[in-house]
């Protein structure tokens, strides 16, 4: 499941996929709608909220983990924009819009910021297109492009972003779904070789911490949707590999420069963190 409100926007095997990628389908819950409900959205269907449903109770920790996925975003953001100075962003499996979208949060520090949201998903390119209102200095522009194909989405982002300067590349809840750890390696080092030094990753995914967590992954797996891959947090810390960590490094969520909330448990089932390309 992806540990966002975000369309996961590849398929396991990396090809085509009526059902899951190029319409609509509301007979098959849905990774980004299941997510939208779960953070109090209204974009979703009932097969979505059945699901939704039966996973917390399955493993109730997962509204908590979709609350903080949305909250580690803003702080990530925040700090890449007013700590670090960077301008552009380019967040792949953005998913259905919700409140503090990447755009909105980096244009509220700087607002010449300029994001360009990638995704697959018909539902999440029509909403978003529609409500993804940028400042008038900056820009929120959204492609169809799928994770898997690395270049579709380089060629896309290039037709809105400078690839001279600092690039902040976001992977937030999508990588379980490249269930292949040579595969998952392998396209993070294409779209990371294509942006200039002083670029950013910024990162989280659920974990395989939590044996409920496990399980219910494998009952939402089995009706019929896009899979999803719990990886060790060592396993997430590799996906950085090559690169310089900012403090804190690869940590719980709720752990990642927190600020005090009783919204969110200590500790949730996802680690992140962010890098800076050298």
């Amino acid at each position: 499941m992806c540990s966002d409100d975000r369309q996961c926007c590849s398929r396991p095997d990396n090809s085509p996929d009526e059902r899951h990628g190029s319409s609509i389908h509301a007979d098959v819950p849905h990774s980004a709608r299941v997510w939208n409900y779960w953070i109090g959205g209204k974009d979703y269907f009932p097969v979505d909220q059945r699901a939704g449903d039966d996973y917390a109770r399955a493993f109730p920790g997962i509204v908590s983990l979709a609350r903080a996925g949305r909250d580690f975003i803003d702080r990530v953001v925040s700090c890449l924009t007013a700590g670090e100075g960077v301008r552009q962003f380019l967040d792949i499996g953005t998913g259905l819009p919700a409140d503090h979208n990447t755009h909105q949060v980096a244009q509220r520090a700087a607002p010449d910021s300029r994001v360009v949201y990638v995704d697959n998903d018909p539902l999440v390119l029509v909403l978003g297109r529609a409500l993804a209102t940028s400042s008038p200095e900056g820009s929120a522009d959204y492609i169809d492009a799928d994770l898997g194909h690395p270049e579709q989405v380089l060629t896309g982002a290039r037709q809105f972003l400078n690839f001279v300067q600092p690039v902040a590349l976001m992977l937030m809840g999508v990588m379980g779904h490249i269930t292949d750890d040579d595969t998952a390696h392998a396209i993070v080092d294409a779209l990371l070789e294509e942006l200039p030094p002083g670029s950013f990753l910024a990162l989280y995914d659920g974990t395989d911490t939590d044996p409920a967590f496990i399980d219910a992954q494998h009952d939402y797996d089995a009706t019929g949707a896009a899979p999803y891959r719990l990886r060790s947090p060592d396993q997430i810390r590799e996906l950085f590999a090559g690169l310089d960590l900012i403090d804190p490094g690869v940590v719980p969520l709720t752990h990642w420069r927190p600020a005090p909330s009783p919204l969110f448990p200590d500790t949730v089932e996802a680690y992140g963190g962010v890098a800076r390309k050298p």
